[in-house]
């Protein structure tokens, strides 16, 4: 099927690995142009340099602090320029803080609240004036299930990520007259650079399967196994694609029949 992104060009925040690098792979492998960001330019760069790409798709990739307003503007106006323009973003820049509610301290509170919400307000405003232009504007913020299914473990990283669903939500309404559609992709336990990191941490001297298996059954996901970032890198990329041009203010849940909730 023909996703209609040939030519396209997006952006993507946080692509150095997981499921930024397989949203930036698709859509290069779709004949879309990406220019992707993350704070470490060097490592971005041997992720998506080593990428396949249709006949005529570019990447640019660049080092960029997403909560560093000035740094965005930069990066988005060079993606901009490269490619003559900007037709969809994907904001996937973020990770989750492990602690529990009381032991949260008033930085860390206060830095998953920026790092939630600034990230994707940072690289939207920057992108704005080139998204009004496109006639397939598109925005996907890259959320959790947390957003609506709180986990102890978890306080100030699921509130932050509340937070960014009903931001998303507003979003939606405030760009929709402009033709610029935004949605949300709440994800689940995803396979990424993020639970390798806790498996190693944890030295469970098991498999990281049997590991990850285990975590599935005490998450309660009715799949039995954690997903995989090609797993979400489809419907991101479809969302981005002019065939959902009726969809926004929508959020999708991805995470293997994990929420408990209707």
């Amino acid at each position: 099927m023909d996703l209609g992104l040939t030519g396209r060009t997006f952006v993507v925040t946080g692509a150095s690995n997981g499921v930024g690098l397989a949203i930036a792979a698709m859509l290069l492998a779709d004949g879309a142009n990406v220019g992707v960001c993350a704070r470490d330019a060097g490592r971005l760069r041997a992720a998506v340099g080593g990428l396949p790409a249709t006949a005529g798709a570019r990447a640019l990739c660049l080092g960029c602090d997403v909560l560093d307003g000035g740094a965005v503007a930069r990066f988005v106006g060079d993606v901009a320029a490269e490619f003559g323009g900007i037709d969809g973003v994907v904001n996937n820049a973020g990770q989750s803080l492990m602690r529990p509610l009381f032991e949260t301290t008033e930085l860390e509170w206060t830095e998953q609240v920026q790092l939630k919400l600034f990230s994707v307000l940072n690289t939207v405003r920057a992108a704005l004036p080139w998204l009004r232009r496109s006639p397939v504007a598109s925005v996907v913020n890259v959320n959790a299930i947390l957003a609506r299914q709180p986990e102890a473990r978890l306080a100030a990283t699921g509130a932050a990520r509340a937070a960014l669903l009903n931001l998303s939500a507003t979003m939606a309404t405030e760009l929709a007259p402009d033709g610029v559609r935004v949605n949300s992709v709440c994800l689940g336990l995803i396979d990424t650079g993020q639970w390798h990191r806790r498996y190693e941490a944890a030295g469970a001297g098991q498999p990281y399967e049997q590991w990850t298996a285990e975590l599935a059954r005490d998450r309660g996901i009715a799949l039995g196994r954690i997903g995989s970032a090609e797993e979400v890198a489809f419907p991101i990329v479809g969302l981005l694609s002019p065939r959902s041009s009726y969809v926004t203010g929508a959020s999708l849940d991805i995470g293997g029949g994990v929420s408990r909730y209707v």
